[in-house]
C-alpha cells in the first residue's frame, strides 16, 4: 500500500508565497509518509484578475514554476502531481492550464493541459466566469504508468464530463487526480457527488486537490479535498484552508473490488 495526499490551498496573486505553502504542505504530508502529492489547480497563482497569470506564464521546460516542482519532488523523494501552473500558449494573451508530473528523482514524466474551460454563469449569483479568455484548451487525456499503478489527471471542470473518463478507464486507470478550483456556490452543490460518481463508475482511488478558502481578488473556494476509494467511500477530507489530507492506495484492494464486482467488463457501449 502506498500513501498519497492532496494538498489544499488558498493561493495569491505572489508566486514566491505561493510556492513556500505548497513545499510547507508538501513537507508535511512527506512527515505523515506519502509518496504521492497532489496540489491543487492554480496553485503558484490565483491572481487579481484572470490575465496575471498570463505574465508569469513559462515556456515549457524552464521557469521558477517548474524549477520548484522538479526540485521538490526530488528533496523529499516524492512524486509530485503539479495541479496546474500557466504555460504559454500558441495564442497571445493566453495560457496552457498545464499539470506537470515529476518523478522522486525530479524527473518529468507527463504534463496534461486542461481540456475544459469553466465559461459559465453560476445560477442564483452574480459569478461569472469565461476562463476561455485568458486559457488555451488543451485536446487530449493523460494515463501514464506509475508505481502506485496507472494514473490518469484531469482538472476542475473536468470533472462534470463523464465520456471524458471512460476512454481513460480502457487504458487501465487505476488512479484519477483532480486538482481543482471549485468555487464556494458549484462546491457545496456538485464536488463530492462529482468525485464520488468517478470514483464509483470508473472502479478507480480519487485524489481530489482543492483551492479552499477567501483569496486576496475576492473569489471564494470550496476546500473539501478528498481521497476517495473505488467505492466511492470518502477516505479523508479537509474542509478549508491550507492543509493536505491523506490515505493509503490499497492496489490489492483494488484489484479485488474490480474481480468481484466487474461492472467495467459489462459495459455495452463505449467512448472513444
Amino acid at each position: 500500500m502506498t500513501i498519497c495526499a492532496a494538498i489544499q490551498m488558498a493561493s495569491g496573486p505572489q508566486v514566491s508565497a505561493n510556492l513556500l505553502e505548497a513545499e510547507k504542505q508538501i513537507a508535511e504530508a512527506v512527515k505523515a509518509g506519502a509518496k504521492l502529492v497532489a496540489l491543487p489547480e492554480n496553485f503558484a497563482i490565483m491572481g487579481m484578475n484572470e490575465y496575471d497569470k498570463v505574465k508569469v506564464s513559462e515556456q515549457d521546460g524552464t521557469g521558477p514554476i517548474q524549477d520548484f516542482l522538479a526540485t521538490t519532488a526530488k528533496k523529499y523523494g516524492v512524486w509530485v502531481i503539479g495541479g496546474t501552473m500557466p504555460m504559454q500558449a500558441t495564442a497571445p494573451n493566453k495560457v496552457r492550464a498545464a499539470c506537470l508530473i515529476y518523478n522522486e528523482q525530479g524527473d518529468r514524466v507527463a504534463r496534461y493541459d486542461k481540456v475544459h474551460l469553466f465559461d459559465v454563469s453560476v445560477p442564483d449569483t452574480a459569478e461569472e466566469y469565461r476562463e476561455s479568455d485568458s486559457v488555451e484548451a488543451g485536446d487530449a487525456s493523460c494515463v501514464i504508468d506509475t508505481p502506485f499503478g496507472r494514473l490518469g489527471v484531469a482538472v476542475c471542470y473536468d470533472l462534470r464530463f463523464p465520456e471524458f473518463f471512460r476512454p481513460m478507464a480502457r487504458q487501465g486507470l487505476d488512479i484519477l487526480v483532480i486538482p481543482s478550483a471549485f468555487t464556494a456556490k458549484t462546491g457545496a452543490a456538485h464536488w463530492e457527488v462529482l468525485l464520488r460518481a468517478r470514483a464509483i463508475e470508473n472502479l478507480c482511488y480519487v485524489i481530489a486537490p482543492n483551492q479552499g478558502g477567501f483569496h486576496m481578488n475576492g473569489r471564494q473556494t470550496y476546500g473539501h479535498s478528498m481521497v476517495i476509494d473505488p467505492w466511492g467511500v470518502v477516505l479523508d477530507c479537509y474542509k478549508t484552508g491550507p492543509g493536505f489530507v491523506s490515505a493509503e492506495i490499497d492496489k490489492s484492494r483494488l484489484e479485488k473490488t474490480r474481480l468481484s464486482f466487474p461492472v467495467l467488463e459489462h459495459r455495452r457501449f463505449f467512448c472513444e
